[in-house]
This record gives C-alpha cells, structure tokens and sequence, in this order.
C-alpha cells in the first residue's frame, strides 16, 4: 500500500512539473519532448504576432558568434548542431512551440513569422524574435538575445514576435 501511494505521488509530482503551455496546444513535430516533460527540448511560448497568416518557425544554433545565424547546411555538414521545426500558423489561441535539443546545454534559439509562407525571410514583412525580447532595432541581433539554458528536462521561454516598424527597424506589434 505504501509503495503505491509513493507511486501515486510521484506521478502526481511528475505531472505538476510537466511544462504548462498556458492552455495551447504544444505544436511542433518534437511536441511530445515537451508535453512528456523528458526533454532535453525548449517550449517557446510566441505572443505578439501581427496576423495569423504563413508558417511559424523555431531554429536551433550553437551558442557562440561564429555559428550563430549560420547557413544550416553549412551547420549540417560541418556536424555541428542546428535544428528546425516548422508549422503553419494556427487560426487562433495561444501558441506554444516545441524544439528538442541534442543533449542539455547552452544554445541560441530563433523564432520567425514566414508571413508569405515562402521559406525565405523577407525583411519587409516576416517577424522575428529571440528569448531575450530586446528591441531588435536595425541590427543583426546579438547572439546575447538569443542564448538559452536548457536542463535535462524543459526550459521555456516567452518570445515576443517584432516586425519591421518604419525608420527604427523591428519592434513588438503594439
């Protein structure tokens, strides 16, 4: 009876630790590295976005100047790490996007809106943002806004989607 009851506590402690995506749907094709709370994985949840329309994605790149926006297939062939999960744009509610990483560490992570849906940024339309939400502005962004620290588990992070806003470069939707 009493191994049991420890077994029901655990459960229920397991549960209680689970990542919680404010009521969305955990998208994304590693989605049950987060909803299982396993990992190692990132749970992004994306506010902000200026329409409903195209593909969200989330990428993946080692943590240091050099590699950090790099060409994925010059990543991928040099076996270095770089990920990608892409889904369409969901009608409505919360959004919450799920990456696995290779092992626990530190990484830079990248959010975009493909608003045109063609796979390519374009600056003139497609969001962006990092972990960090510092106003982007009109510069490549710092690989400072986009370091994350995952455990063994799940670490999650709110990013706030910005778009190019006139004269001062990218900023949050307002």
């Amino acid at each position: 009876m009493i191994r049991v009851m420890k077994m029901m506590m655990a459960a229920t402690i397991g549960l209680a630790m689970m990542p919680q995506a404010a009521g969305a749907q955990v998208l994304g094709s590693d989605a049950a590295a987060c909803t299982s709370g396993g990992g190692p994985a990132i749970l992004a949840r994306i506010e902000g976005l200026k329409d409903r329309k195209g593909n969200l994605k989330l990428e993946l790149y080692p943590a240091n100047e050099e590699d950090f926006l790099q060409d994925d297939g010059v990543l991928v062939r040099a076996g270095k790490t770089f990920r990608r999960v892409q889904v369409p744009t969901p009608a409505s509610g919360a959004i919450a996007l799920c990456i696995r990483v290779p092992h626990p560490g530190r990484y830079a992570l990248l959010f975009t809106h493909d608003r045109d849906g063609k796979n390519k940024f374009n600056f003139w339309s497609d969001g962006a943002g990092f972990p960090a939400n510092t106003k982007l502005g009109r510069r490549k962004p710092p690989l400072a806004s986009a370091l994350i620290d995952v455990p063994n588990g799940v670490a999650t992070t709110t990013i706030r989607a910005q778009y190019l806003r006139g004269l001062g470069g990218f900023g949050p939707v307002e």
